[in-house]
């Protein structure tokens, strides 16, 4: 029996995607959900995007998760898969401007406006504790 490649890379990129909505981070796979959910985001709204690099899995999900243990979080939290869903991860690249695709990276929008963002080259030389660091001062900051 054969795999095909197709299913072998969502099979691959299946936990990848489960680290985040474990956390109760909803994943929108379609341009229509970022299109029904983020610009409807009263408040706070944290965007992950996340990817099958090492940064993302050291250093991205590993310090989003922590910060999300911080006793203020944003309202919402939402992830896209760079390379995987590409027309929902191009949809909310709309909202980070002027920022140029990232993978991963990470946004903190209120009420519909970009006030925080965490570019790639941003991740891939910080710990994951840094980078938690990093959301958590945001978090107080703009989630208060």
């Amino acid at each position: 029996m054969s795999m095909s490649f197709e299913r072998y890379m969502l099979d691959m990129v299946q936990p990848m995607r489960d680290e985040l909505t474990r956390l109760g981070i909803k994943e929108l796979r379609t341009p229509e959900e970022v299109e029904a959910e983020i610009p409807d985001s009263k408040g706070t709204a944290l965007i992950v995007i996340n990817s099958v690099c090492g940064c993302a899995a050291g250093q991205c999900r590993p310090g989003v998760a922590d910060a999300l243990n911080h006793t203020v979080v944003p309202d919402h939290l939402f992830t896209v898969f760079a390379g995987q869903d590409k027309e929902a991860t191009a949809k909310a690249r709309e909202y980070f401007a002027p920022y140029p695709p990232s993978s991963p990276s990470i946004a903190l929008l209120k009420d519909g406006e970009l006030v925080h963002f965490i570019e790639r080259h941003q991740i891939e030389n910080r710990s994951a504790e840094d980078i938690a660091a990093d959301l958590t001062d945001a978090f107080d900051k703009y989630c208060g």
